[in-house]
C-alpha cells in the first residue's frame, strides 16, 4: 500500500462517534468496539492491524508483530480489566502500538523507543488518540470551526534539534495536540474523559556482560525474525558497520531456517566518496561472506548526494506530521525505495540504535569515576591516549555535580554562547553532561532564541531524568530521539510502498541491552563488546574483529559544494524568515562560508527540515479523497 498509514483510537460512547465523523474524510478502514461503535479508524495496509476478540474485550496490535488474530483472541480472553492488558501482551515481539477495548473503556500506548508514538487531543466532547498529530489537529480544529494552527514558538526549538530533545519531545508542533510520553499509556472512558498512566520503566543497568548477552542475542534474533515473519523479500542496509552487518547475518540465518517458505534477503550497500573510508572495505568483506544473497551496490552515478532534489519536495506534500532532518536524504530515500521495491522488497531494515545501545557514551565516565574510580581513571587514560582529550577541561566536566533540571536550565542560558575552542587542532573534551549542549544556529533571530530559551527553562521547572545516572539517561534519550526519527522515516517509506524497520530499537532489544552495566557496553580496545558477544557464532569472526567506524566528511563537503546554490536559493524565499525565526542574510553567509568539518553546519539539517515542512504542511490538512469507510462508521 502506498500513501499515508495512520489510525485513530476512539472512546466507546456517543462522543466517540461524533469525533469519528470528523475523521471520516481521511479514513479507508475501521474496526468496531463490541458495542458496534467505531474504535479504530484510519488507513493501513493488509496485515498492519491485527485484532483479537473475546466477548466484550478487544486487543489490537498495530505495526510489526508476528501474532495471529487467533493468538491475540486467546490473549484477550485473559483480560478482565485494563490492568491485565500488559500481562496479556507479554512475550509479543516486534515494534507496535498496543490497544485494548474492555467493557467500554479504552487503553492505548506506543513503544518505549519512540518508533510508535501516540498523540491525543479533544475532538468535540471526547479525547481521541492517534499516531499522527496532523490528523488530530484537523479534526480538533474542525470541531470548533477553526483551522489547524502551528506553534511557531515550538518551531524555534526545531532549529536547535529535530526531533525535539527530551524532555520537550512530548510537545507537539500542532496547537491543541499533545504527545503522549513514551512511558505512559492513555486511558479513555466511555464519556470521553482521559488520563495517563505509566506502563514502562527502563531496567536497572546491573547485569554483567556475560549474564546480559544471551538476552540480547535472543531479543535481536526475535526482532529480525519479526521482520521476516510474513515471508517474501526483505531488504537491509549493509554499510560495513557492525550494526547493519549483524542484521544481515541474522536475516540470512532466518532465510535459511524458513526454507522452503521462500523468505528472501536483499542487501543494499552504498559507497562513500572517500577512498580512505574503510566502511567500503568491510562491507565488501561482509558481502563475500554472504553467498546466495542478492547484493545491490549502486554506482556513484546512481546514488544521490545529500541535499539533492530539495526543489522536488517543495511541490509535494511531505508525509510527516512534524519537521524532521530526513529531508537532507530525501533523494537517497527515493532511490533506495525504488531499488528495493524493484526487487520485490516489502520491508527494509536499518541499523539505527546500535551505537546508542552498544556503546557507552562519554557521560558514563561521570558515573563510573564515582562508582569505580580506579577503573575509571584507567579508562580515561586510554581514551585520552587514543582520542587526544585535553586533561583539564575533561576533569572540570567530570567534577560537575548539576542535577538534570539544573543542567537543562544552564543549557537554556548557553544557547548563544560560542562552542568552547579546542585546546589544539581537533582536541576537544567530550561532554559528560546529561546531554549535548547544542547551540542555536547563527542564523536564528533573537526572537527564536528567546522562544527556545523559554521552552527549555519552563521544562527545567518540572523535568526529571530518564534514569538516575547520566550514562543510562543519555543512552535512553538518544535511543528515543532516534526512535522518533525512525518513525518519520517509516512514514516517508510507507508512502513509497516500502515498510521500514530498525530492529535494534524494538522494545525487547532495548530492554535487554539497557539491563547491562553501562561501563561494560564499551571496553577500550574492543568495539561494541556486547553486540560482538551476542553475535558470536552468527557473524564470522573476521567481521566481528572490526574496531573502526567510517567517517563521512568528504561526502558532506562534496554534497554541500554541489548543492550549495540550490540551498541558498531555497532560503532566499524562506517561510522561517517570514515567521521571524531566521535571518536570511546570516544563513546565506553561513552556506557560502568555509566549513572545516560538518559540525559547523550541524543545524542545517533540522533547519532545512523545518523550512520544507512549513512550505508543504498545507497539503497534510486536506483530505486526499472522499471516505470509503464502511461498517463501524
Amino acid at each position: 500500500m502506498t500513501g499515508d498509514v495512520w489510525f485513530a483510537v476512539l472512546p466507546d460512547g456517543e462522543s466517540g462517534s461524533a469525533a469519528a465523523r470528523l475523521l471520516r474524510p481521511w479514513a479507508t478502514e475501521a474496526v468496531a468496539h463490541h458495542s458496534g461503535r467505531p474504535w479504530l479508524l484510519g488507513s493501513w495496509p493488509d496485515g498492519h492491524v491485527t485484532v483479537g476478540a473475546a466477548g466484550a474485550r478487544r486487543l489490537a496490535v498495530i505495526g510489526r508483530c508476528p501474532v495471529t488474530a487467533g493468538e491475540l483472541s486467546a490473549r484477550a480472553g485473559r483480560v478482565r480489566d485494563l490492568a491485565d492488558v500488559e500481562r496479556a501482551a507479554q512475550g509479543l515481539t516486534g515494534s507496535f502500538h498496543l490497544l485494548a477495548s474492555v467493557d467500554g473503556r479504552v487503553r492505548a500506548r506506543g513503544s518505549a523507543s519512540g518508533v510508535r508514538r501516540l498523540f491525543h487531543a479533544r475532538v468535540g466532547g471526547a479525547v481521541v488518540a492517534a499516531d499522527r498529530a496532523d490528523r488530530l489537529a484537523v479534526a480538533a480544529a474542525a470541531a470548533t470551526g477553526a483551522g489547524p494552527g502551528v506553534d511557531e514558538e515550538l518551531l524555534a526549538l526545531h532549529l536547535l534539534a529535530s526531533p525535539l530533545p527530551y524532555p520537550l519531545d512530548e510537545r507537539c508542533v500542532w496547537r491543541g495536540v499533545q504527545g503522549l510520553r513514551l512511558h505512559d499509556c492513555l486511558l479513555i472512558e466511555a464519556d470521553g474523559r482521559a488520563r495517563t498512566q505509566r506502563w514502562w520503566s527502563p531496567p536497572e543497568a546491573e547485569l554483567p556482560l556475560e549474564q546480559g548477552v544471551p538476552a540480547v542475542r535472543e531479543a535481536l534474533t526475535a526482532a529480525v525474525r519479526a521482520c521476516m515473519a510474513d515471508g517474501g523479500t526483505v531488504s537491509s542496509d549493509l554499510s560495513g558497520g557492525l550494526d547493519s552487518t549483524s542484521l544481515c547475518f541474522l536475516a540470512a540465518q532466518e532465510q535459511d531456517r524458513r526454507q522452503p517458505e521462500k523468505a528472501r534477503l536483499v542487501t543494499l550497500r552504498w559507497q562513500s566518496l572517500d577512498p580512505d573510508n574503510d566502511d567500503n572495505t568491510w562491507a565488501a568483506h561482509a558481502t563475500a561472506m554472504l553467498p546466495g544473497i542478492e547484493h545491490v551496490t549502486p554506482s556513484a552515478h546512481e546514488w544521490p548526494l545529500w541535499y539533492s532534489g530539495l526543489t522536488d519536495l517543495t511541490g509535494t506534500t511531505v508525509p510527516t506530521d512534524e519537521p524532521g532532518p530526513w529531508v537532507r536524504d530525501s533523494a537517497r530515500i527515493a532511490t533506495m525505495a525504488r531499488l528495493m521495491t524493484a526487487r520485490g522488497s516489502r520491508l527494509h531494515m536499518m541499523g539505527g540504535g546500535g551505537d546508542e545501545l552498544f556503546s557507552a557514551l562519554p557521560p558514563h565516565l561521570h558515573d563510573y569515576i564515582r562508582s569505580n574510580p580506579m577503573a575509571a581513571f584507567a579508562r580515561i587514560r586510554t581514551h585520552r591516549d587514543s582520542q587526544h582529550w585535553p586533561l583539564w577541561p575533561l576533569l572540570r566536566r567530570l567534577a560537575d555535580r548539576r542535577t538534570f533540571a539544573q543542567w537543562l536550565a544552564a543549557w537554556a542560558d548557553s544557547l548563544t554562547e560560542p562552542e568552547p575552542p579546542p585546546t589544539a587542532p581537533g582536541r576537544r573534551a567530550p561532554s559528560t553532561g546529561w546531554g549535548m549542549d547544542l547551540r542555536m544556529p547563527s542564523w536564528a533571530t533573537p526572537d527564536a532564541v528567546r522562544a527556545a530559551q523559554s521552552l527549555l527553562r519552563e521544562a527545567a521547572g518540572t523535568a526529571e531524568a530518564l534514569a538516575p545516572r547520566r550514562g543510562q539517561h543519555v543512552a535512553l534519550a538518544c535511543v528515543q530521539a532516534g526512535g522518533r526519527g525512525v518513525r518519520q522515516l517509516e512514514h516517508v517509506f510507507s508512502r513509497k510502498g516500502l515498510a521500514y524497520a530498525a530492529p535494534y530499537i524494538d522494545d525487547n532489544v532495548l530492554e535487554a541491552a539497557l539491563a547491562i552495566r553501562v561501563p561494560e557496553r564499551s571496553t577500550p580496545g574492543r568495539y561494541k563488546p556486547v553486540l560482538a558477544a551476542a553475535m558470536d557464532g552468527i557473524v564470522p569472526d573476521s567481521v566481528l574483529c572490526r574496531c573502526s567506524k567510517g567517517e563521512y566528511s568528504v561526502d558532506f563537503h562534496h554534497s554541500l559544494r554541489r548543492n550549495r546554490a540550490a540551498l541558498v536559493e531555497l532560503f532566499d524565499d524562506s517561510q522561517l524568515a517570514r515567521a521571524g525565526l531566521i535571518d536570511t542574510t546570516a544563513i546565506r553567509t553561513s552556506l557560502l562560508g568555509v566549513h572545516p568539518d560538518p559540525s559547523s553546519l550541524r543545524s542545517l539539517s533540522p533547519g532545512l527540515g523545518t523550512e520544507i515542512w512549513l512550505r508543504t504542511r498545507a497539503g497534510s490538512t486536506c483530505p486526499p479523497s472522499p471516505a470509503t469507510t464502511q461498517g463501524a462508521l
